[in-house]
């Protein structure tokens, strides 16, 4: 029986000097086949509220969503450590809801982690919820829930306080007990000397290679959506116009009424 990744193994890899795999996951087909490709990590993003609900931001996520889209994905999957977004106002509101929420996620769902944006306001949550056993991700840098008070979704901790400050938040997570920390669209140089600084596992999406691991969102890695081009993003695939040919090829089939054939009828 193959065991599942957990946040030991994850931790192990960044001493290993070994790179991490993460990729973001909502449906169970492509959580399968993410899970089957041997990928270290998956993040069932509250980033579902752009890429899934069409949203122009992660703030219309709820609970709801997010369990349904962690269940799905852990069910889906035997292999990678399956990590799920708290969402905005699930933990905002108070320490009780915050933690609450954090508990039914992981036993309504099965994940193995939980993700919270934020520093050093976070960190009594982080530390209750590491005591209980919820192992926890931070999040910081570019913190989508955060984008009204940011305006915009430009590169962070560019200038020196708000680089200091991201620096003392990375090292007050790791003292919480915090597994790892996603850091998103920040300085290479800023990552790079996180991930020195701190023993557990930075994950970086437009933050540079010299953090532990990378994570990219699926439908950005696979060319699901001609309109994304952002700078941090490597398409593998164009899956979009390999959709868009097979669907044309369907419809002219069934309008030629060569599909379906003597074959493919019972």
């Amino acid at each position: 029986m193959i065991k599942r990744n957990s946040v030991v193994a994850i931790r192990k890899l960044k001493k290993n000097n070994e790179k991490i795999s993460m990729i973001t996951a909502y449906d169970h087909a492509f959580a399968k086949i993410f899970d089957k490709a041997g990928v270290d990590m998956i993040l069932v993003g509250d980033s579902l509220g752009m890429v899934f609900q069409g949203h122009d931001s992660t703030l219309p996520v709820t609970m709801e969503n997010m369990l349904y889209h962690t269940k799905i994905v852990v069910n889906a999957t035997s292999k990678a450590l399956i990590v799920a977004d708290l969402p905005f106002m699930s933990y905002q509101v108070s320490f009780e809801k915050g933690v609450e929420n954090a508990c039914r996620l992981m036993k309504e769902t099965g994940c193995g982690a939980v993700k919270l944006e934020g520093g050093e306001r976070i960190i009594p949550i982080v530390e209750h919820l590491v005591a209980i056993g919820i192992p926890v991700f931070g999040h910081l840098g570019l913190t989508p829930q955060s984008i009204n008070g940011f305006g915009s979704y430009r590169l962070r901790a560019k200038g020196d306080l708000e680089a200091e400050k991201l620096l003392a938040d990375a090292i007050k997570l790791e003292n919480a007990g915090a597994s790892g920390i996603i850091l998103e669209k920040i300085p290479a140089e800023l990552a790079a000397k996180v991930s020195k600084m701190i023993t557990i596992p930075t994950i970086g999406i437009g933050a540079g290679k010299e953090c532990d691991g990378q994570v990219l969102v699926c439908t950005d890695l696979l060319g699901l959506d001609e309109d994304v081009n952002f700078k941090f993003v490597r398409k593998y695939a164009n899956l979009a116009e390999t959709i868009n040919d097979a669907v044309k090829g369907y419809i002219d089939d069934v309008k030629s009424t060569s599909f379906p054939s003597k074959e493919e009828s019972y």
